[in-house]
Order: C-alpha cells, then sequence, then structure tokens
C-alpha cells in the first residue's frame, strides 16, 4: 500500500499522544514537589523525552513496523525473557496511562455535574463510566475512535493555547507571579523528581513509531516528526505550567490540585474560564482513552504474536483481540484501587525503564543504524538516573508508590519467566 501519513499528520500523532490527558492530570502533581520551579521540571523531562526520541528515529528508519517498540526490543535483544518482560511492561504502562487518564476525567467531571452528593463516589462512577463507555467505542468501530482523536487534537490545542494567550496577558497584573522566581524553587533534586512523576505527559511520541510504515518521505519526515513534536510539546507544556504558578498561589494550587489547570483559567476568566478548561479536559482524557485503549490492545497482540505472551491473548472476543476487553478490566481495578500519585509514579517509572531499554537497543545496533552511538548511551543513562532520583525522593515521602511501581516492573519480568519455563516443558 502507498504511504499515506504526510508530516503534518505524523507530528499530530505524537503531538497527540502527548498532549492528552496528562497535563490535566499531573500538573499538580508537578507543583506540589518542585513549587515554583515547575516549568524547569517540566523542560527536563522534555528534555530526557527529546533525547530518547533519537534512538526512535534511527531504529524507526531501518526497522519500520506497525509493531513499533516493541519491535525494536525484540531487534536489540531477541525474542526472550528480558524482551518479553520489557514488551509486558509497556503493555502494563498502557493500563497505567488509561487510569491517569481516567482518573483526570473523574476528577474534572464533577465541576460540571455532580451524580451524588458523596465525591469520592462521584470520581469511581465517572473514572468507570468512561472506560467502559470508551470500550464500547473500541469494539464498535476503529474509525471511530480515530474520527475522535482528529476532532479531539485540535480542539484541545485550540483551548490550551486560549489559554496560555489569556494566562499571559493575566500574569502582567498577577500577584503570583514572584512565585516563579529561583528563590520560589525546590532543590534540584526536587526538581528532577517533579519531572520525573509527570514524565507519563511526555511518552506519546513513542505511537508515532507504530505509524512509521505509511509515512510519506520517511528519511526526512520521520525525524521532523519526532524532534518537531516534542519540542512543540516541551514549549507548550513549559508556558503553560509557567502561567498556572503565576497565576495560583500555592495553597490554592495544593486545594485544587486534581483540577488545577481549570482553577489557573479563573483569575482572568472568572468562572466561566473555569468550565472552558473543564471541557477541554474532559475532550482530551476521553479521546486519549480511546486512542489508548486502540493502542495497548495492539501492544498486548503484538506481544502474543511474538510468544512473549500466551497465544490466547490473539484470540478474538466480538471480531477484536481479546486484548482489548483485559486491557480494560484491568484498567478498572487500577482505577478503583490506587491514588492519583501511585499512578502517576508507577506510569513513569514504567515508561523511564522502557525508554532506557530502548535507547540501550539504539546504541547497540548503532551500526547498523548508522547512528551516533553517544546520543542513546546518554539518554539510557539520564532515564535511569531519573528513575533512581525519582524512587529516592519518592521513599521519603511515600513508600507505598515506590514499592507499588517497583512491584509492576518486577511482577512483569518474573510473570514472563514463568510462562518462557512453563513453555519450555510442554
Amino acid at each position: 500500500m502507498e504511504a499515506k501519513i504526510d508530516l503534518k499528520e505524523a507530528m499530530s500523532i505524537g503531538i497527540g499522544g502527548m498532549v492528552g490527558g496528562g497535563i490535566f492530570a499531573v500538573l499538580g502533581l508537578a507543583v506540589g514537589l518542585a513549587k515554583g520551579g515547575t516549568p524547569i521540571s517540566f523542560l527536563i523531562a522534555g528534555l530526557i523525552a527529546l533525547l530518547t526520541s533519537y534512538s526512535y528515529v534511527k531504529l524507526s528508519l531501518v526497522y519500520s513496523d506497525r509493531g513499533g517498540t516493541v519491535r525494536f526490543i525484540n531487534e536489540g535483544y531477541g525474542v526472550g525473557v528480558f524482551s518479553g518482560g520489557a514488551n509486558n511492561l509497556l503493555w502494563v504502562s498502557y493500563i497505567i496511562m488509561l487510569s491517569l487518564y481516567a482518573s483526570a476525567f473523574g476528577s474534572y467531571a464533577p465541576n460540571l455535574w455532580q451524580i451524588t452528593s458523596n465525591a469520592n463516589l462521584n470520581f469511581h462512577l465517572y473514572a468507570s463510566s468512561i472506560i467502559i463507555i470508551a470500550t464500547i467505542i473500541n469494539y464498535y468501530s476503529a474509525n471511530v475512535v480515530s474520527k475522535i482523536e482528529s476532532i479531539a487534537v485540535v480542539v484541545k490545542l485550540v483551548i490550551l493555547l486560549f489559554f496560555i494567550l489569556v494566562g499571559l496577558y493575566g500574569l502582567t497584573t498577577s500577584e503570583h507571579l514572584n512565585q516563579l522566581a529561583p528563590s520560589s524553587w525546590e532543590s534540584p533534586l526536587s526538581l528532577l523528581a517533579g519531572g520525573m512523576v509527570i514524565f507519563v505527559a511526555y511518552e506519546g511520541f513513542e505511537l508515532i513509531a507504530n505509524a512509521v510504515p505509511d509515512i510519506k518521505n520517511p528519511s526526512s519526515n520521520i525525524p521532523k516528526a519526532y524532534y518537531g513534536s516534542i519540542i512543540f510539546v516541551i514549549i507548550l507544556y513549559v508556558i503553560i505550567a509557567g502561567v498556572t504558578v503565576g497565576s495560583l498561589g500555592f495553597d490554592t494550587i495544593k486545594d485544587a490540585e486534581d483540577y488545577v489547570l481549570a482553577e489557573a483559567a479563573k483569575p482572568i476568566l472568572g468562572q466561566i474560564g473555569f468550565t472552558i478548561i473543564t471541557i477541554a479536559a474532559l475532550i482530551s482524557t476521553f479521546s486519549a482513552i480511546n486512542a489508548s485503549l486502540y493502542g495497548g490492545s495492539r501492544v498486548n497482540y503484538e506481544i502474543a504474536e511474538k510468544d512473549e505472551l500466551p497465544h490466547q491473548f490473539t484470540y478474538k472476543f466480538w471480531n477484536h483481540p481479546v486484548g482489548l476487553a483485559i486491557t480494560a478490566i484491568l484498567t478498572l481495578l487500577m482505577v478503583n484501587t490506587l491514588e492519583l500519585e501511585s499512578i502517576s509514579t508507577a506510569g513513569s517509572v514504567g515508561f523511564l525503564l522502557v525508554f532506557a531499554i530502548v535507547n540501550s537497543v539504539g546504541f547497540k545496533l548503532s551500526n547498523k543504524t548508522k547512528g551516533n552511538a553517544f546520543v542513546p548511551a546518554l539518554a539510557c543513562v539520564a532515564c535511569l538516573v531519573a528513575i533512581i532520583v525519582m524512587l529516592v525522593q519518592h521513599y521519603s515521602t511515600s513508600k507505598l508508590d515506590v514499592f507499588i511501581a517497583l512491584g509492576v516492573v518486577v511482577i512483569c519480568f518474573v510473570l514472563e519467566f514463568i510462562y518462557k519455563k512453563i513453555e519450555q516443558k510442554s
């Protein structure tokens, strides 16, 4: 088939994957860790994503495959326990991202309409309902998923750019502008930890890898798509973080941690601004859930096809891979049992470790990809250091988050080891 995705559409895949529900869900968490240095935290996280994209560019050009990250890891390490565990972690990280998006939806939606008088119950009802609705849509038609995402990318970017313009104007008279001064920043380690807990807001660029076989003029457009989308989102996030911190007091941000972006629109636009950003958050998280359900089930299918998960995962349920239903069920379980910070921490650790592995593949295969070995090596080290700093920082404040994140990683590799042992005996 003739390639049909041009540069603009390829960049839209990356931007849409990154500007999903992440920024709406984790901005408050970042401010809690970095305070006035939150824009720096977003910049640090973005630079690690940008470094990692070098490996994705080089590997995408040589190993053009809809398997994307799964294919890269298998090329670097062969099909075995390590690659299987890493690919399982990628799938589980998709589930964690879905939980994060659903959590954001459940936090924003009650601001428009409360189903019951119980705030906690409202959260769970909204978060669970949106997963179920998105699952039904995915089973109904993949084309509908694609159309929803295409429309949502435009809507959320227009609203966020409007928020930035209005917010920058509002900063000229804001009494909280001094919060952006270096004197209000947390320590360098806290800035790095803040950037890593919100790293999930950048992971979506890897979706470009799955679309590589359909991209026109790949040698030129693939690098531009990766680098261009990440740089655009870095600038977008840094400005949004700056506007938020400069518009609201830290106490207000803490009180509205789960829906802080909507609260940041109040000083200039009042309740109307709050409502507009809330609607943008609902559209963004809903579209992100739709796309991530599709992507997650596809990753699950790819892993099972490579015999790194039981072959039963390739079976169909209502004419779709059974992994779609399993992904949805696991997401429902996670969003209704874990706190937002635990979900975000586990997601960031998962994707940082997967990206570290992909970077190591970029280093190992640099001769085949004709790439510079130093850049993926540096990116791999950066991902690993970021994981360590984040876990050390979190251990002093929330040991449970650390145990959950490490537990997810260990389980993915242990289950793959057990599966391979059982497979060998049979």
